[in-house]
């Protein structure tokens, strides 16, 4: 795409659509043969039924799309929320499934509330408060766990029930004991994303992985019958392997209703009171609001027209879809990363893209329901394993240990928490650690949640932002609220020299800033740096004044 063209902005509103319905109809359409088996398989895994992912895609296309902050953003249901949501409906349900769903239910209306309180009262800048390496380490977590259980799908396994560390430690057991046929329909799917990730050809890229992994298994479920409930015997004739007997039939398939109407389900107050239940509403509210927001920070960086978004309006856009969605019997639903950058590279131009996406969906399922049914668990498992490795690959722990040791720790130490406890716990623990590395380095208590600054006018184009003492995650919202303020299209002077310690969190705010702040026209200034070491080679790694703390005591 030449400059040229990137400098005239697309139209939003009836505008917007006149103008880009023909590139924004084609990626609605692509981005919806991307979702489809996502919100099929991320529903089954968080122990919703399989439609309850439709339910939030066409409300987060339909609904959210109208309201929402951002331009390019695909909202739906994600990988991200199954260990939360399952967490709600085991721990609520205490055994029994459609009541856990029914109480989860409630928990998301609730939570949905809080979300768009906190969009209305403008807290989504309180993201930033969470150090990037925990969050990281969160997300590594989620794919673990998600990959720890959707192994034993893909492979047409039944692990005995127990802890999550039960069901990891039995992974060894389903890879040499599969159901064979179930276990080539997951392991062609995983096989065809593997490939797709490596090919190069922008043609065949166009067309989407997860849409190929559910045709080729909806091929394979009906080669081996998959409708009909029967016995399997494994290569009968070799008689040196040990006979594997399974039993094959629809269970392996996903079980959808043929009217769509029949899909809505209500939720369930009635433990309103409960400990657990607040502990799902704080849960769900918190992990949705922290991926969805960052979610759109990165969709924003993708964006060739260097739009930004609203993030407080987009969180009330998404609280407002989560609270219709929990009414009605779906999932909750976060602005999504990898629809959104599919919908980036499709070429879409507006929030119209997200509409149309939703809409395709809703045809979809009143018009080809039987299709659904005909879709291996199998494959679906094989796009979630697939997704788990994503968060959780050996990629994030190099990248975490590139920006420092210390962001390895806290991202290793985070991970350690929420498998070994849950996912509030575990962030807490990685806030902790990040505390007591702050301290251990010298930051003063008083400094960790107070910083000091100075922003003057130095003359009619220019601001200085003068710095005093550590900048750190805990104390820098009151900077970041002061910048934000800023006139646009001047000079930001940043003076450093008397800052004694600037962290990971605070240096990748500062260079988002920049980025953010030279792309409408304004230049930003970095005076001081020479003073300080950096605990690694990562041009954003925490720096710490070479003069020690002793000037500034």
């Amino acid at each position: 795409m030449s400059n040229a063209s990137l400098s005239v902005v697309p139209k939003t509103g009836l505008a917007g659509l006149k103008e880009n319905w023909h590139s924004d109809l084609l990626s609605g359409f692509l981005v919806f043969l991307i979702a489809l088996p996502l919100c099929l398989g991320i529903s089954m895994a968080s122990g919703f039924p399989p439609s309850a992912g439709i339910i939030t895609a066409i409300i987060g296309g339909i609904l959210v799309s109208r309201i929402s902050g951002s331009f390019i953003t695909i909202n739906g249901p994600a990988a991200g929320l199954i260990v939360v949501v399952l967490g709600a409906v085991q721990s609520l349900g205490e055994g029994d499934a459609m009541a856990g769903y029914r109480y989860a239910l409630a928990a998301i209306v609730v939570a949905s509330v809080l979300q768009i309180l906190m969009g209305v009262f403008k807290v989504g800048r309180l993201s930033s408060f969470f150090p990037v390496s925990v969050v990281h380490g969160m997300l590594a977590a989620i794919g673990i766990i998600i990959m720890a259980k959707q192994v034993h799908v893909m492979l047409g396994a039944s692990p005995e029930p127990g802890s999550l560390f039960s069901t990891i430690a039995q992974i060894p057991h389903s890879i040499l004991n599969p159901n064979p046929e179930i276990a080539v329909i997951g392991l062609s799917g995983l096989v065809i994303l593997i490939i797709w990730s490596m090919l190069k050809n922008p043609t065949l890229k166009m067309i989407p992985a997860p849409i190929i992994v559910v045709l080729v298994g909806m091929g394979l479920g009906q080669y081996f019958d998959l409708d009909h409930e029967h016995m399997y015997l494994f290569l009968p004739d070799a008689h040196f392997l040990p006979h594997h007997e399974a039993t094959v039939g629809p269970k392996f398939l996903v079980a959808i209703s043929e009217n769509f109407m029949s899909s809505f389900y209500f939720p369930d107050f009635s433990k309103f009171i409960s400990v657990e239940f607040w502990e799902a509403v704080v849960s769900i509210s918190l992990v949705g609001s922290l991926e969805s927001l960052l979610s759109a920070i990165a969709v924003d960086k993708l964006d060739p027209y260097k739009r930004h978004s609203n993030l407080d309006r987009d969180l009330t856009a998404v609280g407002v879809g989560n609270l219709v969605a929990g009414f009605i019997g779906g999932l909750p639903m976060i602005a999504e990363i990898v629809r959104s950058s599919a919908n980036v590279n499709n070429g879409a131009k507006t929030q119209w893209a997200n509409l149309f996406h939703g809409t395709f969906m809703l045809l979809f399922v009143v018009l080809f329901p039987r299709l659904i049914h005909s879709i291996p668990l199998a494959a679906l498992a094989a796009l979630l394993v697939y997704t788990g490795f994503r968060l959780a690959s050996p990629k994030e722990f190099a990248k975490a240990m590139g920006v420092g040791k210390e962001q390895l720790f806290m991202f290793v130490a985070t991970i350690i928490g929420v498998l070994a406890t849950d996912l509030l716990i575990g962030v807490a623990i990685g806030i902790l650690v990040k505390f007591a590395i702050h301290m251990l380095r010298g930051v003063r208590l008083n400094n960790l949640f107070k910083i000091n600054f100075v922003i003057e006018q130095k003359d009619a184009d220019s601001y200085v932002v003068a710095i005093v003492g550590a900048a750190v995650f805990s104390n820098f919202m009151s900077l970041k609220t002061a910048l934000a303020n800023l006139e646009k299209g001047k000079t930001v002077i940043f003076q450093l020299n008397n800052a004694y310690m600037l962290d990971h969190t605070v240096m990748e705010f500062f260079h988002d800033f920049q980025h953010d702040y030279e792309s409408r026209g304004g230049k930003c200034v970095f005076l001081g740096m020479e003073y300080h070491d950096a605990y690694s080679e990562h041009p954003l790694a925490v720096r710490k004044n070479k003069a020690g703390l002793q000037q500034h005591a």
